[in-house]
């Protein structure tokens, strides 16, 4: 069947059409190209009106970087009289040769510590923990958090292969722990980086639960790789300083998507509560620690008998104190720098005065 109205009249309608809709589809794209202006115009101005919305305050990034090289002086002075004094290298062998028997009188810690002699085993446990926290920043869009951690986590690994290979051990007294240096355990910085990831990933409201996580693995991989005469004392509290270290060297560098949203910027209760106790705790647990120490040196050149459970109980009190000084910081230090407390912060974008008609 023809068209009575002829050919002409369709080809026409369908231009017009076509046009039409190509002349809509423009109008839309410039809309959205207006709006994703007029959206980063409002983040400028807001910047300008506040900078701490893609930025922490400078004292914030200081105190990490002061704390931070704080954690890397008493690594390194730790390994120091560890490796050098013969007082330190007493107190190492007498933990390596009993802390397997000190354990032992205690069924259910041993039972603990079994899963994580297993050597592949912790390190599938700390993997799946980063892995997981790595999923987190990114199904909260937290692309330079991301970065940061992804960052933080090759630094870490390389350092500990590298202090390992370069830090050396002298032979002063004669010991049946392992000659040469063995700092810092790798299982420990495994466990501690992949917590303290976890810990700056999570929204505020799960950050103190990710802090004592991460203490109550940290203290479990570190007495573990003990028990197992995989390593010193010291190479335990040294990979916990130094995972410490560069977290708070990572967190100083904060920026933008790294922090918490505009609007949602507030104090957390549970985030000043724990830290507060974890570094009163590991603070007064150095102190109770060292002076133990100090109390047996006599009966360490002696090679007495009493020494036994002194020994071995301040070994596991100095992880438990660094691990919590270094969660403690991290966590205080990582609300704010995400966190900084202003006006757009807490409130969010002032309103947008309504367009003239």
């Amino acid at each position: 069947m023809t068209n009575p109205y002829g050919s002409g009249w369709s080809d026409q309608g369908a231009s017009v059409d076509k046009g039409g809709t190509q002349a809509a589809l423009q109008d839309l794209q410039n809309l959205a190209n207006a709006g994703d202006l007029t959206a980063t115009q409002e983040m400028e101005d807001m910047q300008d009106m506040d900078p701490l919305i893609g930025r922490p305050r400078a004292s914030s990034w200081i105190a990490c970087l002061i704390a931070g090289l704080m954690m890397v002086a008493a690594a390194m002075g730790l390994w120091w009289l560890s490796a050098y004094t013969v007082a330190g290298q007493e107190y190492e062998d007498e933990v390596y040769r009993n802390f397997a028997g000190y354990v032992s009188q205690v069924p259910l810690l041993k039972s603990m510590l079994g899963v994580f002699v297993i050597s592949k085993l912790t390190i599938g446990i700390c993997s799946v923990v980063a892995l997981g926290s790595y999923v987190i920043a990114a199904l909260r869009k937290r692309w330079w958090l991301l970065g940061q951690v992804l960052i933080y986590s090759v630094v870490a690994c390389g350092l500990q292969f590298l202090l390992k290979m370069t830090l050396p051990h002298p032979h002063i007294v004669d010991i049946e722990a392992m000659q040469g240096n063995s700092a810092p355990s790798g299982h420990t910085m495994l466990a501690v980086t992949a917590a303290i990831i976890l810990v700056c990933v999570v929204p505020r409201a799960w950050r103190a639960l990710s802090a004592v996580f991460g203490l109550l693995l940290t203290l479990a991989v570190g007495c573990s790789v003990i028990d197992g005469r995989w390593h010193r004392p010291t190479d335990v509290v040294m990979a916990i300083l130094i995972s410490g270290a560069l977290a708070l060297f990572m967190l100083a560098f904060t920026r933008a998507s790294g922090m918490d949203d505009i609007g949602t910027r507030y104090s957390s209760a549970s985030v000043q509560v724990v830290s507060t106790v974890l570094l009163t705790a590991g603070i007064l647990g150095c102190c109770y620690g060292a002076f133990v120490v100090w109390q047996m040196v006599a009966g360490l050149q002696m090679g007495a008998r009493w020494t036994f459970y002194g020994a071995h109980v301040s070994a596991v009190v100095f992880i438990a104190s660094s691990a919590a000084i270094v969660f403690g910081t991290v966590l205080a230090l990582r609300q704010v720098t995400a966190s900084p407390l202003s006006k757009i912060g807490l409130l969010g974008a002032p309103p947008t005065p309504p367009g003239k008609v």
